[in-house]
Protein backbone atom coordinates (compact mmCIF):
# COMPACT_ATOMS: atom_id res chain seq x y z
CA UNK A 1 0.00 0.00 0.00
CA UNK A 2 1.36 3.36 -0.47
CA UNK A 3 1.15 6.07 1.79
CA UNK A 4 0.25 9.80 1.17
CA UNK A 5 2.31 11.82 -0.57
CA UNK A 6 4.06 8.77 -1.79
CA UNK A 7 4.10 7.85 -5.84
CA UNK A 8 3.30 4.72 -7.06
CA UNK A 9 5.21 3.76 -9.46
CA UNK A 10 3.15 1.69 -11.93
CA UNK A 11 5.24 -0.43 -14.95
CA UNK A 12 5.33 1.61 -18.35
CA UNK A 13 3.37 0.62 -21.04
CA UNK A 14 4.82 -1.21 -23.63
CA UNK A 15 4.03 0.08 -27.92
CA UNK A 16 2.60 -2.57 -29.76
CA UNK A 17 4.72 -4.58 -32.31
CA UNK A 18 2.86 -2.72 -35.18
CA UNK A 19 3.20 0.88 -33.04
CA UNK A 20 7.28 0.06 -33.38
CA UNK A 21 7.22 -1.04 -36.71
CA UNK A 22 5.26 2.02 -37.72
CA UNK A 23 6.87 4.62 -35.69
CA UNK A 24 8.57 7.24 -37.46
CA UNK A 25 11.12 7.55 -34.42
CA UNK A 26 12.25 3.85 -35.07
CA UNK A 27 13.55 4.92 -39.03
CA UNK A 28 15.15 1.18 -39.56
CA UNK A 29 12.13 -0.58 -38.16
CA UNK A 30 9.67 1.44 -40.36
CA UNK A 31 11.93 1.25 -43.49
CA UNK A 32 12.25 -2.16 -43.25
CA UNK A 33 8.48 -2.66 -42.80
CA UNK A 34 7.32 -0.73 -45.96
CA UNK A 35 10.58 -2.94 -47.89
CA UNK A 36 8.48 -5.95 -46.67
CA UNK A 37 5.21 -4.91 -47.67
CA UNK A 38 6.41 -3.56 -51.10
CA UNK A 39 7.88 -6.88 -52.01
CA UNK A 40 4.64 -8.63 -50.91
CA UNK A 41 2.71 -6.16 -52.81
CA UNK A 42 5.02 -6.56 -55.87
CA UNK A 43 4.44 -10.65 -55.77
CA UNK A 44 0.90 -10.63 -55.98
CA UNK A 45 0.67 -8.95 -59.53
CA UNK A 46 3.67 -11.52 -60.48
CA UNK A 47 1.69 -14.15 -59.31
CA UNK A 48 -1.28 -13.70 -61.24
CA UNK A 49 0.21 -13.26 -63.37
CA UNK A 50 2.41 -16.32 -63.44
CA UNK A 51 -0.94 -18.43 -63.16
CA UNK A 52 -2.58 -16.48 -66.18
CA UNK A 53 0.79 -17.59 -68.57
CA UNK A 54 0.27 -20.93 -66.90
CA UNK A 55 -3.11 -20.78 -68.09
CA UNK A 56 -2.30 -20.00 -71.60
CA UNK A 57 -5.32 -16.80 -70.88
CA UNK A 58 -6.51 -16.10 -74.62
CA UNK A 59 -6.50 -12.26 -73.70
CA UNK A 60 -3.15 -12.50 -72.83
CA UNK A 61 -1.79 -14.56 -75.56
CA UNK A 62 -3.96 -12.28 -78.01
CA UNK A 63 -2.03 -9.23 -76.54
CA UNK A 64 1.15 -10.81 -76.41
CA UNK A 65 1.36 -11.66 -80.06
CA UNK A 66 -0.17 -8.71 -81.35
CA UNK A 67 2.86 -7.10 -79.81
CA UNK A 68 5.41 -8.99 -80.92
CA UNK A 69 3.96 -9.07 -84.66
CA UNK A 70 3.95 -5.31 -84.96
CA UNK A 71 7.56 -5.30 -83.30
CA UNK A 72 8.83 -7.73 -85.43
CA UNK A 73 7.61 -6.62 -88.52
CA UNK A 74 9.44 -2.85 -87.67
CA UNK A 75 12.52 -4.81 -87.02
CA UNK A 76 12.33 -6.97 -90.41
CA UNK A 77 12.13 -3.19 -92.12
CA UNK A 78 14.75 -1.76 -90.14
CA UNK A 79 17.71 -3.62 -89.60
CA UNK A 80 19.85 -0.28 -87.97
CA UNK A 81 17.09 -0.45 -84.94
CA UNK A 82 17.96 -4.74 -84.93
CA UNK A 83 21.89 -3.80 -84.29
CA UNK A 84 20.93 -1.36 -81.86
CA UNK A 85 18.39 -3.22 -79.62
CA UNK A 86 21.36 -6.48 -80.25
CA UNK A 87 24.00 -4.56 -79.08
CA UNK A 88 22.52 -2.94 -76.17
CA UNK A 89 21.37 -6.47 -75.11
CA UNK A 90 24.48 -8.12 -75.48
CA UNK A 91 25.97 -5.69 -73.33
CA UNK A 92 23.35 -5.59 -70.34
CA UNK A 93 22.87 -9.33 -70.52
CA UNK A 94 22.89 -10.94 -67.39
CA UNK A 95 26.43 -12.49 -67.50
CA UNK A 96 28.02 -8.37 -67.54
CA UNK A 97 25.58 -7.14 -65.18
CA UNK A 98 26.88 -10.06 -62.80
CA UNK A 99 30.28 -9.27 -63.57
CA UNK A 100 29.73 -5.75 -63.22
CA UNK A 101 28.12 -6.23 -59.63
CA UNK A 102 31.16 -8.73 -58.59
CA UNK A 103 33.89 -5.09 -59.08
CA UNK A 104 31.03 -3.07 -57.41
CA UNK A 105 31.02 -5.79 -54.15
CA UNK A 106 35.02 -5.72 -54.33
CA UNK A 107 35.01 -1.95 -54.27
CA UNK A 108 32.58 -1.72 -51.27
CA UNK A 109 34.08 -4.46 -49.38
CA UNK A 110 37.48 -2.01 -49.71
CA UNK A 111 35.28 1.25 -48.79
CA UNK A 112 34.21 -0.41 -45.87
CA UNK A 113 30.57 -1.10 -46.85
CA UNK A 114 30.81 -4.47 -46.18
CA UNK A 115 26.87 -4.22 -45.30
CA UNK A 116 26.34 -3.15 -48.75
CA UNK A 117 28.38 -4.77 -50.10
CA UNK A 118 26.86 -8.48 -48.65
CA UNK A 119 23.39 -6.95 -49.68
CA UNK A 120 24.41 -6.52 -53.61
CA UNK A 121 25.48 -9.68 -53.61
CA UNK A 122 22.69 -11.49 -52.02
CA UNK A 123 20.30 -9.79 -54.41
CA UNK A 124 21.81 -10.85 -57.20
CA UNK A 125 22.24 -14.14 -56.34
CA UNK A 126 18.71 -14.71 -54.89
CA UNK A 127 17.62 -13.05 -58.29
CA UNK A 128 19.88 -15.08 -60.32
CA UNK A 129 18.95 -18.12 -58.87
CA UNK A 130 14.58 -17.76 -59.05
CA UNK A 131 15.14 -17.08 -62.59
CA UNK A 132 16.12 -20.56 -63.70
CA UNK A 133 13.75 -22.29 -61.35
CA UNK A 134 10.73 -20.08 -62.21
CA UNK A 135 11.54 -20.70 -66.12
CA UNK A 136 11.34 -24.44 -65.36
CA UNK A 137 8.50 -24.25 -63.42
CA UNK A 138 6.44 -22.56 -65.96
CA UNK A 139 8.13 -23.88 -69.21
CA UNK A 140 6.60 -21.34 -71.26
CA UNK A 141 7.91 -21.65 -74.96
CA UNK A 142 9.53 -18.47 -76.78
CA UNK A 143 8.19 -16.91 -79.73
CA UNK A 144 8.09 -18.84 -82.21
CA UNK A 145 8.51 -16.39 -85.77
CA UNK A 146 8.88 -17.56 -89.63
CA UNK A 147 11.77 -15.07 -89.86
CA UNK A 148 13.54 -14.26 -86.70
CA UNK A 149 16.25 -11.48 -85.95
CA UNK A 150 17.30 -12.93 -83.40
CA UNK A 151 17.27 -16.28 -81.03
CA UNK A 152 17.62 -17.35 -77.61
CA UNK A 153 17.72 -20.98 -76.22
CA UNK A 154 15.51 -21.82 -73.25
CA UNK A 155 12.35 -21.09 -71.51
CA UNK A 156 10.91 -17.83 -71.94
CA UNK A 157 8.86 -17.21 -68.80
CA UNK A 158 10.06 -14.44 -66.60
CA UNK A 159 12.93 -13.04 -69.02
CA UNK A 160 16.42 -13.06 -67.30
CA UNK A 161 17.41 -10.17 -68.69
CA UNK A 162 14.75 -7.82 -67.89
CA UNK A 163 15.61 -9.66 -64.09
CA UNK A 164 18.71 -8.99 -63.89
CA UNK A 165 18.41 -5.47 -65.78
CA UNK A 166 16.12 -5.14 -62.66
CA UNK A 167 17.97 -6.24 -59.93
CA UNK A 168 20.77 -4.16 -61.43
CA UNK A 169 18.69 -1.03 -61.90
CA UNK A 170 17.81 -0.93 -58.20
CA UNK A 171 21.59 -2.07 -56.72
CA UNK A 172 22.15 1.45 -58.25
CA UNK A 173 19.94 3.30 -56.27
CA UNK A 174 20.39 1.82 -53.01
CA UNK A 175 23.44 1.88 -52.98
CA UNK A 176 24.43 5.48 -54.86
CA UNK A 177 21.17 7.34 -54.24
CA UNK A 178 21.79 8.08 -50.62
CA UNK A 179 25.43 9.61 -51.83
CA UNK A 180 24.14 12.14 -54.22
CA UNK A 181 23.34 15.78 -53.58
CA UNK A 182 21.25 17.82 -55.68
CA UNK A 183 17.87 17.44 -56.75
CA UNK A 184 19.06 17.18 -60.33
CA UNK A 185 21.84 14.39 -60.15
CA UNK A 186 19.27 12.29 -58.65
CA UNK A 187 16.94 12.57 -60.96
CA UNK A 188 19.38 11.60 -63.30
CA UNK A 189 20.47 8.66 -61.38
CA UNK A 190 17.00 7.29 -61.24
CA UNK A 191 16.47 8.07 -65.09
CA UNK A 192 19.50 6.25 -66.00
CA UNK A 193 18.10 3.06 -63.69
CA UNK A 194 14.63 3.31 -65.23
CA UNK A 195 16.21 3.41 -68.68
CA UNK A 196 18.36 0.11 -67.82
CA UNK A 197 15.47 -1.76 -66.52
CA UNK A 198 13.07 -0.94 -69.09
CA UNK A 199 15.29 -0.60 -72.50
CA UNK A 200 16.94 -3.82 -71.15
CA UNK A 201 13.56 -5.33 -70.95
CA UNK A 202 12.23 -4.48 -74.25
CA UNK A 203 14.80 -4.96 -76.30
CA UNK A 204 13.81 -8.98 -75.77
CA UNK A 205 10.22 -8.34 -77.16
CA UNK A 206 11.55 -6.13 -80.04
CA UNK A 207 14.15 -9.07 -80.95
CA UNK A 208 11.31 -11.30 -80.97
CA UNK A 209 12.70 -13.69 -78.06
CA UNK A 210 10.57 -13.26 -75.45
CA UNK A 211 6.64 -12.23 -75.37
CA UNK A 212 5.95 -8.90 -73.47
CA UNK A 213 4.47 -10.36 -70.09
CA UNK A 214 7.90 -12.55 -70.08
CA UNK A 215 9.49 -8.68 -69.50
CA UNK A 216 6.75 -7.26 -67.17
CA UNK A 217 7.02 -11.04 -65.12
CA UNK A 218 11.26 -10.14 -65.27
CA UNK A 219 10.57 -6.57 -64.18
CA UNK A 220 8.27 -7.36 -61.29
CA UNK A 221 10.06 -10.58 -59.89
CA UNK A 222 13.13 -8.26 -59.64
CA UNK A 223 11.69 -5.66 -58.37
CA UNK A 224 10.13 -7.81 -55.17
CA UNK A 225 13.62 -9.25 -54.83
CA UNK A 226 14.93 -5.88 -54.39
CA UNK A 227 12.28 -5.12 -51.40
CA UNK A 228 12.35 -8.52 -50.27
CA UNK A 229 16.41 -8.04 -49.66
CA UNK A 230 16.04 -5.04 -48.71
CA UNK A 231 13.92 -6.05 -45.72
CA UNK A 232 15.73 -9.10 -44.72
CA UNK A 233 19.22 -7.48 -44.52
CA UNK A 234 20.18 -4.71 -42.13
CA UNK A 235 21.48 -2.39 -45.53
CA UNK A 236 20.43 0.79 -43.57
CA UNK A 237 22.01 0.21 -40.16
CA UNK A 238 25.32 1.15 -41.05
CA UNK A 239 28.62 2.56 -39.06
CA UNK A 240 29.38 6.38 -40.30
CA UNK A 241 32.41 4.77 -42.53
CA UNK A 242 30.20 1.70 -43.90
CA UNK A 243 29.51 4.31 -46.68
CA UNK A 244 30.98 4.25 -50.54
CA UNK A 245 31.61 7.85 -50.83
CA UNK A 246 33.86 7.35 -47.66
CA UNK A 247 37.80 5.83 -47.54
CA UNK A 248 38.75 3.45 -45.27
CA UNK A 249 40.35 4.39 -42.07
Amino acid sequence: MSTPGQRTLAPAERPSWTRRRLDRDRALGLRLTVAAIAAFLVLVPFALLAVLVLGAWPPLHRLDAAVTDALHGYALDHPGWVRFMTVWTDVFAPMPLRAAALVLVIWLVRRGARRTALWVAVTMLVGGLLGPLLKLLVGRDRPDLLDPVARAAGYAFPSGHALNATLAAGVLLVVFLPAVRGGGRRAALWAGALLLAALTGSSRVALGVHWTSDVVGGVLLGTAVVAATTAALPTWRRPPDDAPTRPDR
